[in-house]
C-alpha cells in the first residue's frame, strides 16, 4: 500500500515563458501570429506571454507542448536561475571591477540567455588563464605545462548537471536488460537483497555473451576495484568488494561492453537529453564514458518502474531502499536524483558528496540549486554537520538568500579500511530537495516544513554571499564597500556598508 502523503504543502510557484518561447517560435519558423492561431490564443495573449506579463496556466502549458514538440518541463525555470546563479559568480569577482545587482543578473539571464552565457564563458575562460599566469610566475619553476582549458573532472560535473542527470536512453536500455535477466527488484525466493542475486546472472551474461570469466581476485596488489584485461578475457574484482559493490562493477562491465556505441553518443552530447553540451577534451569525453557506464549500472541494479515504485511507497526511506535492492547509502542517494523520467517523475533532488575540507567531489541536480564553483560552500549547511555525528543521518530546512527554502538529508559513508594500515575515505553524502515535496519524505516527519524560525540561513559561498549578518562568513561579500574602523568591534566578519542592510550592533 502506498505510502499516505502528509498535507502540508507550498504553494506552487507560477511559470513564466520568457526569452524560451520566443527562441522556441523562431526556430520553428512561426511568427506570432500564427502560434496563437495555433493555440487558440489572441495575438496579443500571446504577447504577453512572451513578455512575462501573464504566467503558463496549466492548459496553455500543455498546448504549448503539443504544439511546439517539447516537454512542459522545457519551460522550468531551473535553467535560468541556474545561469543566474553562474553569472552572478561571474560578476562577483573582483576583476568584473563593478557590483551588479542580483535582480539584474537574473533579468539578462531570463532575457538574454545567449549574452549570459557567453559571460559566464569569458569569466571561466579568464579563471584558466589568470591560473596559467601565475603558474607561470611561480619562482623556480623552469617549464611550466600548458594546462587544459578546464579540469576534466569539473567539465563532466558540468555535463551531468546540463542533463539534469537524467540518461533516458541508458534508463530504457537497463530496465530492459534487468527485465531479460530477472532483475525487477522485487523480493524474491532466493537469498538476499537484490543485489546479492543480481551477481549471478551478471557474470552469466558476460560469459554466455562476451567471453568474460570472473576472477575474484586482484592481478596485484594495488587499489583497483576492477580490472579488466580484453586479451585474456579475464575480469579481476577486488575481494574485498561487498555483494552490492560486485554487483555494481559486473554491471559496469556490461555497460561498457554491450552498449558502447549508446555511451559514445551520449559522450557527445548528441542525443538531445538536456541540450547538447560539448567537452572540451577527450579526457573528459572519457570520464563522461565511465560516467554514463557507472549510470547503467545503477540503473540495471535499480530499474527505473520497481525503484520509483518503492522510493515512492517508502517515503524516499533511504535505509530501506538500501536494504532492499542490496546497495549502499550514497548509491540510492545518487538514484534517487535521477528519477526524472516523463510521465513517471520522482521528486527532484539535488545529491553531492564532499569532504571534510569542503571538496565537493560528486554534484548532480534535477532542480535549481547550484552548487557554488568557487570560494568553497556554506559551512552552516547540514552536509558538513554530519561528520560530527559519523553514521547517522541528520536533515535540515536550509534557506537561500532569495528565500526559496530547500530540506536536505545528510549522512557520512566511508570507504576502504581492510586491515590496519589500509587506507580509509571519509566523505558525507547529502541529498535536497525544494521544501514543497518535502512531505513526500519520511526524513521529513516531525520537522517543522511551515515554521520560518526552523530555516536555517545558508548561501552559495561567501564570496557571492548577500547575507550581512552570518558571523561564519570567511571573506567579504561582492559588493558592498568594506567598513574599516578602528573604534568599533562587530560580531560579524567583513562588515560592509550597504544601503540596503541595516546597521550592524558591535560586541
Amino acid at each position: 500500500m502506498a505510502r499516505t502523503a502528509r498535507t502540508t504543502r507550498t504553494a506552487k510557484p507560477k511559470i513564466y515563458a520568457r526569452a524560451k518561447l520566443r527562441k522556441l517560435r523562431r526556430e520553428r519558423g512561426m511568427n506570432q501570429v500564427e502560434l496563437a492561431r495555433a493555440l487558440g490564443l489572441s495575438t496579443s495573449y500571446l504577447n504577453q506571454i512572451e513578455h512575462s506579463q501573464r504566467p503558463l496556466t496549466a492548459p496553455v502549458l500543455l498546448r504549448l507542448a503539443e504544439v511546439l514538440g517539447v516537454e512542459p518541463e522545457f519551460f522550468s525555470e531551473a535553467d535560468e536561475e541556474r545561469l543566474a546563479t553562474d553569472l552572478r559568480t561571474a560578476l562577483a569577482d573582483e576583476a568584473a571591477g563593478v557590483s551588479v545587482p542580483a535582480e539584474e543578473a537574473a533579468d539578462l539571464a531570463r532575457d538574454h540567455p545567449a549574452a549570459a552565457r557567453a559571460l559566464v564563458a569569458l569569466h571561466q575562460r579568464y579563471r584558466a588563464a589568470a591560473e596559467r599566469a601565475a603558474a607561470l610566475a611561480a619562482p623556480g619553476e623552469r617549464t611550466v605545462p600548458a594546462p587544459l582549458p578546464a579540469e576534466p573532472h569539473d567539465e563532466v560535473r558540468d555535463f551531468f548537471y546540463a542533463h539534469h542527470n537524467h540518461f533516458a536512453s541508458l534508463d530504457t536500455a537497463a530496465e530492459h536488460l534487468a527485465g531479460v535477466l530477472g532483475l525487477t527488484g522485487e523480493p524474491g525466493p532466493g537469498p538476499g537483497p537484490g543485489a546479492e542475486r543480481a551477481a549471478g546472472p551478471l557474470e552469466e551474461r558476460l560469459a554466455a555473451r562476451h567471453g568474460v570469466r570472473v576472477v575474484h581476485a586482484a592481478p596485484r596488489r594495488g587499489a583497483d576495484a576492477r580490472r579488466f584485461d580484453p586479451a585474456s578475457g579475464l575480469l579481476y574484482l577486488s575481494p574485498w568488494l561487498s555483494e552490492g559493490q560486485r554487483a555494481f562493477q559486473l554491471a559496469t562491465q556490461l555497460a561498457l561492453l554491450e552498449h558502447g556505441p549508446l555511451l559514445d553518443t551520449l559522450a557527445s552530447g548528441g542525443d538531445g537529453n538536456g541540450g547538447r553540451t560539448e567537452l572540451g577534451s577527450p579526457e573528459a569525453v572519457g570520464l563522461a564514458r565511465i560516467g554514463l557506464a557507472n549510470y547503467f549500472a545503477g540503473a540495471l541494479l535499480m530499474p527505473y518502474t520497481a525503484f520509483h515504485t518503492a522510493a515512492e511507497e517508502s517515503g524516499y526511506d533511504i535505509e530501506l531502499l538500501q536494504a532492499r535492492f542490496g546497495v549502499g547509502f550514497e548509491t540510492v542517494c545518487h538514484r534517487l536524483s535521477t528519477l526524472q523520467r516523463s510521465g513517471r517523475r520522482g521528486v527532484p533532488f539535488s545529491f553531492l558528496r564532499a569532504d571534510r575540507a569542503g571538496n565537493i567531489s560528486k554534484r548532480q541536480s534535477a532542480t535549481d540549486f547550484h552548487f557554488s564553483r568557487l570560494g568553497g560552500t556554506c559551512p552552516l549547511w547540514t552536509v558538513y554537520a554530519a561528520f560530527s555525528a559519523p553514521g547517522r543521518i541528520l536533515t535540515q530546512v536550509a534557506e537561500m538568500p532569495d528565500g526559496k527554502r530547500y530540506f536536505w538529508v545528510a549522512r557520512t559513508v566511508t570507504r576502504g579500511g581492510y586491515g590496519h594500515h589500509a587506507p580509509r575515505a571519509e566523505f558525507a553524502v547529502a541529498l535536497g530537495c525544494e521544501l514543497r515535496h518535502a512531505h513526500r519524505l519520511v526524513h521529513a516527519e516531525g520537522v517543522a516544513l511551515d515554521d520560518p524560525r526552523a530555516a536555517t540561513p545558508i548561501g552559495l559561498g561567501c564570496r557571492i554571499c548577500e547575507r550581512r549578518d552570518c558571523a561564519q562568513r570567511a571573506r567579504p561579500p561582492a559588493g558592498g564597500r568594506l567598513t574599516v574602523d578602528p573604534d568599533r568591534r562587530t560580531t560579524v566578519p567583513y562588515p560592509v556598508d550597504s544601503p540596503a542592510a541595516p546597521p550592524i550592533e558591535g560586541g
